[in-house]
């Protein structure tokens, strides 16, 4: 429950104020030692604190997991594993999880997407890392175009896709190899577009790092770049130029 409802629901009496007090004590943040869950951030920036999976002892993941389903009735995680949403299917049984793109959410239910973001991608290996941006993009109330496998290596199928690519608000490019698909989306949109290079490739595209450093040296404008594989960053900027594009 966040701030607005809860006091919403003070006012018209559905909740007491000592209940209320109860929940309020937690802002700015509930401190469990190991983490403090930053329950103040969905009122501060728009968006509730997600759960970064991967390496959390399972004890931890659990707890952290629990406090904020409970708390707020959804929750994102990124980089989890079959094994982790196991764990926290015993406690959470609602959850769901995707292995391609090891996203482990709650989601509520009926939840209205607006805008639109176009998520591309130069190779089918690009997938994972694209999923992770769409699905954050949707956990975050947006619309989203999935336009797979449309790399400048046959660049036929990027052109033959230009209309839709035209209707987004923002546009993600998620490539390996050198990296070029952002540059080109840029040259033929008029929205920001936002470049993911990700770990696909030979040996001397160096786990991604060809690709993104071909994606930080475009000739093209209006392209911001994030961290190697960072589909879950990417997709957090592209809901926040959403956003802008349907106020």
């Amino acid at each position: 429950m966040d701030v607005r409802e809860l006091l919403e629901k003070v006012k018209t009496g559905a909740v007491d104020i000592e209940d209320a007090q109860k929940v309020l004590k937690d802002l700015p943040y509930e401190d469990l030692g190991y983490a403090k869950l930053d329950h103040h951030r969905k009122l501060r920036s728009g968006f509730g604190e997600t759960v970064f999976c991967q390496g959390k002892p399972d004890a931890y993941l659990l707890e952290i997991y629990r406090r904020f389903y409970e708390r707020d009735g959804e929750v994102l995680g990124t980089r989890a594993t079959g094994e982790q949403f196991k764990l926290v299917q015993s406690a959470v049984p609602e959850v769901v999880y995707d292995p391609i793109s090891r996203i482990l959410k709650v989601e509520r239910p009926g939840k209205e997407r607006k805008g639109l973001i176009a998520v591309c991608t130069g190779g089918t290996a690009d997938i994972p890392v694209a999923e992770e941006a769409a699905q954050t993009a949707e956990y975050f109330g947006c619309a989203v175009d999935r336009i797979f496998d449309v790399g400048v290596a046959g660049i036929h199928r990027l052109l033959s896709q230009r209309d839709r690519i035209m209707k987004a608000n923002c546009i993600i490019a998620v490539a390996g190899m050198e990296g070029a698909l952002g540059t080109v989306i840029a040259g033929l949109a008029d929205c920001p577009v936002i470049a993911v290079p990700t770990s696909v490739g030979y040996g001397a595209s160096f786990h991604g790092l060809s690709a993104l450093l071909t994606m930080l040296n475009s000739c093209a404008n209006g392209i911001s770049v994030v961290n190697i594989d960072n589909g879950y960053g990417a997709g957090y900027l592209a809901t926040q130029i959403n956003r802008l594009a349907v106020r």
